[in-house]
């Protein structure tokens, strides 16, 4: 695809709203040039469908822009497009900056739900805006993978911290901890509602690249972070109906939501419940249109008590 001047649909913060500087990505994280090539339409690029070009422009990224110096995956994890995960960080910071004073608060506690090998969210948020995570995981290698990437980096130990979800069929059971607090949570569900779903989105994906059904995916992706029972909609109400449980220990829930034929159910859903304030946050990358769902317990005059001041 053809370069822009300018994604304008990302977010003003966004850092990634500029064409990519691949001298000042490979000056940070020379393996990169290997990558590089001009391509169809005369822009310097890589090749989108290359799995370890893609793994090569994360760590160009996540080093040039957020400080993070180690990051690898284990093969055929999820590697998310940087730019996409960052956007939903910084409409997030806005939506907690309604509630103190219309400035970012930097005191946050952030629950990740499913933070994966990549840990992308922790990393991203705590460089921009001196976060405090919490990521939660149902898989012991995607886990061990992401307390590495922690452990390489210098620092990092001091705002992220990683659990094993432990418990079967839970989403926020068993790991927010009784007296903890979260300013918010954040989540990138499963998409799919079964394998055959997902292996269908993978060819798919696969056929628009212009690849074989053989060849390995660009993103990758395990079978818990594609696809679940019911899929992304069954993921989010589950987390909706175990949130009521930690009313009090978070200022708002949040979770993407890729099809907006969701929204209805799940509005419905959050109406039966004794929910404060539901929020519909859009988002746009490039031509793709995202959203993410916020509903709080709290009332506004709550919700600004509790950011004032920096929880323990």
């Amino acid at each position: 695809m053809k370069n822009t001047a300018e994604k304008s649909g990302l977010h003003p913060r966004n850092r990634h709203r500029q064409r990519y500087d691949f001298s000042a990505l490979v000056a940070t994280h020379p393996p990169l040039g290997e990558k590089i090539a001009v391509n169809t339409w005369g822009d310097t690029s890589i090749d989108f469908a290359d799995p370890e070009a893609v793994k090569a422009l994360n760590q160009a990224l996540l080093h040039h822009f957020y400080g993070v110096a180690h990051w690898t995956l284990p093969d055929g994890f999820l590697c998310p497009p940087v730019p996409g995960r960052a956007d939903y960080l910084h409409h997030l910071a806005d939506l907690l900056a309604e509630d103190h004073g219309n400035s970012v608060p930097t005191h946050c506690n952030v629950l990740d739900i499913g933070c994966g090998a990549n840990c992308i969210y922790p990393l991203i948020g705590q460089a921009e805006y001196g976060w405090r995570f919490t990521g939660t995981e149902v898989s012991e290698p995607a886990l061990r993978a992401a307390n590495a990437i922690v452990a390489a980096n210098p620092g990092l130990q001091r705002s992220i911290r990683l659990r094993r979800q432990k418990l079967d069929n839970a989403i926020l059971n068993g790991v927010i901890h009784k007296n903890e607090f979260y300013h918010a949570t954040i989540c990138n569900p499963p998409f799919h509602a079964s394998a055959e779903a997902a292996q269908e989105g993978s060819s798919r994906k696969q056929r628009n690249l212009g690849q074989k059904s053989s060849a390995p995916l660009n993103f990758g992706g395990q079978q818990h972070e594609l696809w679940c029972e019911g899929g992304e909609q069954a993921f989010i109400a589950q987390m909706i109906t175990e949130s009521v449980d930690f009313a009090r220990q978070c200022i708002w829930f949040t979770s993407l939501v890729s099809r907006k034929e969701h929204l209805p159910a799940l509005r419905d859903q959050l109406r039966e419940l004794d929910v404060a304030e539901v929020r519909i946050i859009d988002m746009a990358q490039g031509q793709k249109q995202s959203r993410f769902i916020a509903w709080s317990f709290m009332d506004k005059g709550t919700r600004a008590k509790r950011l004032t001041k920096p929880t323990a």
